[in-house]
């Protein structure tokens, strides 16, 4: 399930900061918490997949600022959010309709518009867009010491790690042994740099490529996020030529 979230701005135009996703992620929670205290609460476990993701937060128009860690959003702001679990979806939405007032990194949105996106019917050898970068770490040994590793899609462990993560998701979503059917050539990257909390960083990418394999793995990229960090804002992607509702060019990147 996913959906496309539409918000007034109190004020125009307001400012969107690059590093953003954990505000995103607390408005989610927050919601979740208000109608499913308990959902919200199994969520929160650090072994419990969380098996949503969303995207950046973008504008109808930006203006960028040089030097300025932010960009002015004109128009409408928007962002999507996608899950594979019913439940987190039924608990979001009704706790953004609930309480449409919305307050981000200092400025305050109304929730103006929800609207529900249909899937496509095939996912398997189509052209992915990022909404928000992938992510995908390792560990590898540095000074004497194993430390997180930021991969990038030059390295063939970056492909291998994000098969396995679908098959993860697989196993949650469906239940079922995960099949290994999966391909994926990058056509275009882009990486990105962000701080998900004070003094913490990851390197992510923007990508465009396309995938080809079983279309059950494909579908839990599609519903919950390739790669790792989906429920913090990364990994989240469309299919060229869909959920056009705004524009999806008009991100925080």
């Amino acid at each position: 399930m996913r959906f496309a979230i539409r918000l007034r701005p109190e004020n125009e135009p307001f400012k969107v900061p690059f590093n953003h996703q954990h505000k995103l992620q607390g408005l989610i929670y927050r919601r979740i918490q208000r109608v499913n205290p308990e959902l919200s609460l199994r969520l929160h476990s650090p072994k419990v997949p969380k098996l949503f993701t969303f995207s950046l937060f973008m504008a109808e128009r930006r203006d960028l600022e040089k030097g300025r860690p932010y960009f002015l959003g004109h128009g409408r702001g928007f962002f999507y959010f996608s899950t594979a679990v019913p439940e987190v979806a039924e608990a979001f939405i009704t706790g953004l309709l609930q309480k449409p007032e919305v307050e981000l990194w200092g400025e305050r949105f109304t929730v103006e518009e929800v609207k529900s996106l249909a899937e496509p019917e095939r996912l398997s050898g189509r052209k992915f867009v990022t909404l928000s970068p992938i992510a995908v770490t390792t560990r590898r040994l540095q000074f004497g010491k194993l430390r997180s590793y930021d991969l990038s899609p030059s390295e063939p462990e970056f492909y291998e790690l994000i098969r396995e993560n679908l098959r993860e998701k697989y196993l949650h979503i469906y239940g079922t042994n995960p099949p290994e059917d999966f391909k994926m050539k990058v056509l275009n990257a882009k990486p990105k740099r962000f701080e998900v909390k004070p003094g913490i960083f990851q390197v992510a990418w923007h990508l465009v490529f396309r995938a080809k394999g079983d279309e059950g793995l494909l579908k839990a990229g599609y519903l919950a996020g390739f790669g790792e960090k989906n429920s913090i804002g990364f990994g989240m992607v469309k299919v060229d030529g869909r959920e056009n509702w705004l524009k999806p060019d008009s991100a925080g990147t």
